[in-house]
């Protein structure tokens, strides 16, 4: 973003800056409030005005309101413990694969006194589950996704779900009615509600409907063309001017030593998509990439007495797994990588977390290689 600045992108055509997210509607999630320090339309959770605004249109005390709750991975680390949750409600997601330290996970999703998965396929954390709920897919469906530059797009339903199957937000509409509570029970009435509750905020949706969708947020009245460039009059700061964040290098929480001499990082490989729980069911796919790899350079795999095609078992300080070794000079001679879509690569992952972000130090750790006879 410094960088960004300094040669002024931001609000000059043909250029800008963006942040490349691995999930289609990564950015409409953020805006709804889906982290637990915020609310809708990109409004903090300890703001007093937002929270005011934001109890209006719910109908609640702002004192109801909780404040800013753990990050992912402290939530999932706090799991069946004295001062953490005795159950879990999971809508498709795979932490059993995707969490670092995920053996530790595992555990902790084991202490649990009720785990319930709603997903569409029987992932590893649904295998864990004490009740798996089906769930509809994105074509059985309607609703809205926000891409990256912030434009709104209707998804209409293609197919109709299988009979009985009913969606994330009918399960939890049938969920808050058993405990005495209202809840919408069409996407749209969810979406006019994201109108009212983002009026006012960074991400403003409420110029935007069903019939108008396209548009950029922010789009703050029924009139307005949207946004589609941001920051061309001014900042989202009081003064209107950007700000530079002094920038200091700090080293991984985890560095190589002499009982784990390699860096690992890990990443994605085209045929799958997050922790394959899909993808590793298409034939296609599967033909594709196989199996998990170890990707190491070819001076590195002299030293190790490894070859292409070798069975590698690969350790940190958090676990271990397997993998087939695959000889490339696009990687250093000091790291290896491995893909996250099977279960094992994220065993030996750090949970260290950033102190600013709470985002787990996935691509980088301490692993030591070996053969396996």
């Amino acid at each position: 973003m410094n960088l960004a600045l300094a040669l002024g992108l931001p609000g000059t055509p043909g250029s800008g800056y963006g942040c490349v997210t691995g999930q289609g509607n990564g950015q409409g999630g953020r805006e709804h409030g889906q982290k637990a320090d915020q609310l809708p339309g990109y409004r903090k959770i300890d703001d007093p005005a937002a929270r005011a605004h934001v109890a209006a249109v719910w109908g609640v005390e702002p004192g109801t309101l909780p404040g800013p709750g753990r990050s992912a991975y402290e939530l999932l680390d706090a799991l069946g413990t004295a001062e953490g949750p005795k159950a879990l409600l999971v809508f498709g997601s795979n932490p059993v694969v995707s969490a670092p330290r995920s053996a530790h996970v595992t555990e902790r999703l084991k202490s649990l006194d009720l785990l319930v998965v709603v997903d569409f396929v029987l992932s590893e954390t649904a295998r864990l589950a004490d009740v798996v709920l089906p769930s509809t897919q994105w074509a059985e469906e309607n609703g809205t996704m926000t891409n990256l530059e912030g434009r709104v797009q209707l998804r209409r339903k293609a197919v109709e779900p299988p009979e009985g199957v009913r969606s994330d937000l009918e399960i939890i509409q049938e969920l808050a009615l058993r405990m005495g509570h209202t809840w919408p029970a069409e996407p749209r009435e969810v979406f006019d509600e994201l109108r009212r509750a983002s009026q006012g905020g960074t991400a403003d949706y409420s110029g935007i409907t069903y019939e108008r969708d396209g548009l950029f947020w922010p789009c703050p009245t029924p009139e307005h063309p949207g946004t589609p460039r941001m920051f061309l009059d001014r900042f989202h700061t009081p003064d209107g001017l950007a700000r530079f964040v002094p920038v200091t290098h700090r080293a991984a929480a985890e560095e190589a030593d002499a009982d784990f001499p390699v860096y690992l990082t890990t990443g994605r490989v085209l045929a799958h998509y997050q922790s394959g729980a899909q993808t590793r069911r298409i034939a296609p796919l599967v033909e594709a990439s196989p199996e998990p790899f170890v990707e190491l350079h070819p001076d590195l795999a002299e030293h190790l007495s490894i070859g292409a095609g070798d069975l590698v078992r690969v350790s940190s300080r958090r676990g271990a797994t397997e993998g087939v070794a695959r000889i490339s000079e696009a990687i250093r001679s000091d790291t290896v990588f491995m893909p996250f879509h099977w279960e094992g690569a994220n065993r030996l992952t750090n949970p260290a977390l950033d102190p600013t972000s709470r985002m787990p130090e996935f691509k980088v750790c301490a692993v030591r290689l070996e053969k396996v006879a």
